[in-house]
């Protein structure tokens, strides 16, 4: 009997030290682990980005903030080692913002360096502004910011790397263009308003994108679209719905008439910039650089639209997959969209209800585009295909 009891004693013993054994190397795995994806980087409160020096150090302010809200400050080895010293082959694209590269860390997460030229126009408040704006934001529709990384002159802002690149890889090419048929172009164009919906009234805070267009919205695994790129971005608090600034700066072709040539900004100015994608989409055409006599894409679509002949804006790679009345409800929302005044056109739920319903729609008016030629003088650079451009209103 002892001799029983003994042996179940010591199976038990043998039990528990098992158990403890694995239960601590778990915990240690999970700790390596941890501290392997926490390698290379620190939490900084974005509220003291403020203070965070040219040499990329920070010092606390005194008293308590509102709200702390915390960001991955990555080492610049540690972004170095992640795109191989940002090698040409890592390269995923370039605008007058700097260049972007694929990278990835030691856990083997994939990440998108956005490194900023010394020479970018987007200065150390839009890399702020961006910073302290989209860490706040979070929708399936909206890029993710992983964190960011300063030393000396260089700043650099880590996002969730999409291996699809951007919308205009694929409309505006001739080849790649037959990847995405009507169904997946009208899952963008949703998506796309589903974004923005969310940054003007559904998040914590009312934001104005600014600068929306087909390269800024960059494409997933599932070809989910996700609006990028707020440096440009502007908070409304309160009952504000509109502001206005001296110095304009966008891209040609997406801006709303009200902010190219008098700085006034609004929901309804991303609105504008929405239309206009929507007829890219469709088309495969860039609004800028459309050339039909005296008319943009804009004059273009509206041109067909009063002479009844809108189906002949759909891009002939489309062939006969498209729906009809889908596509003609796209195209009359987007001329709503792009409407002369910014108070005729619909805002962003109102967009949302109309693509996806069946109710009869208000005729547009004249949509509100120019030609470069009644383009303000100012200073222009060029990003690629696209013209950013600073007009300082008179």
């Amino acid at each position: 009997m002892k001799s029983k009891e003994k042996r179940k004693a010591v199976v038990i013993a043998i039990s528990i030290i098992i158990a403890t054994g694995m239960m601590v190397t778990m915990v240690l795995l999970y700790k390596r682990k941890k501290n392997l994806s926490n390698e290379g980087k620190k939490l900084v409160d974005i509220n003291l980005l403020q203070e965070i020096h040219i040499r990329g150090s920070y010092r606390e302010l005194p008293g308590k903030h509102k709200e702390k809200m915390e960001l991955p400050l990555f080492d610049f080895a540690t972004i170095v080692n992640a795109t191989d010293n940002f090698s040409t082959s890592n390269k995923l694209g370039q605008g007058g913002f700097g260049h972007v590269y694929k990278g990835m860390l030691k856990e083997g997460k994939e990440i998108a360096v956005k490194r900023l030229s010394k020479d970018s126009g987007q200065g150390l408040d839009e890399f702020k502004n961006e910073v302290t704006l989209i860490v706040k934001l979070q929708h399936r529709n909206l890029v993710k910011l992983f964190g960011f990384c300063i030393k000396g002159d260089e700043r650099m802002l880590i996002y969730e790397y999409l291996p699809n690149k951007s919308l205009d890889y694929f409309i505006f090419d001739k080849t790649r263009n037959k990847l995405l048929d009507w169904h997946r172009r009208m899952h963008v164009i949703d998506g796309i308003a589903r974004g923005l919906l969310y940054l003007h009234h559904d998040s914590r805070l009312r934001i104005i994108h600014r600068d929306l267009k087909a390269s800024n919205i960059l494409l997933d695994n599932s070809m989910n679209p996700k609006i990028s790129d707020f440096g440009l971005a502007r908070k409304f608090g309160g009952d504000q719905t509109e502001d206005k600034t001296r110095r304009v700066v966008g891209t040609y072709g997406y801006m709303s008439p009200e902010y190219a040539f008098h700085g006034c900004f609004s929901m309804k100015s991303d609105v504008f910039s929405f239309g206009v994608l929507v007829l890219e989409i469709i088309t495969g055409k860039r609004s800028r650089g459309y050339s039909d006599h005296d008319h943009n894409l804009l004059g273009h679509a509206w041109r067909l639209w009063i002479e009844e002949r809108p189906l002949e804006l759909i891009e002939n790679t489309l062939g006969d997959s498209y729906i009809i009345t889908e596509v003609l409800r796209c195209i009359h929302v987007a001329l709503l969209c792009v409407q002369q005044r910014p108070e005729d056109r619909p805002n962003m739920s109102s967009v949302l209800l109309m693509l996806g319903g069946e109710s009869t729609l208000p005729q547009p008016n004249q949509p509100g585009y120019f030609i470069e030629k009644n383009l303000p003088s100012g200073k222009q650079s060029s990003s690629l295909n696209e013209f950013t451009i600073t007009i300082e209103a008179r």
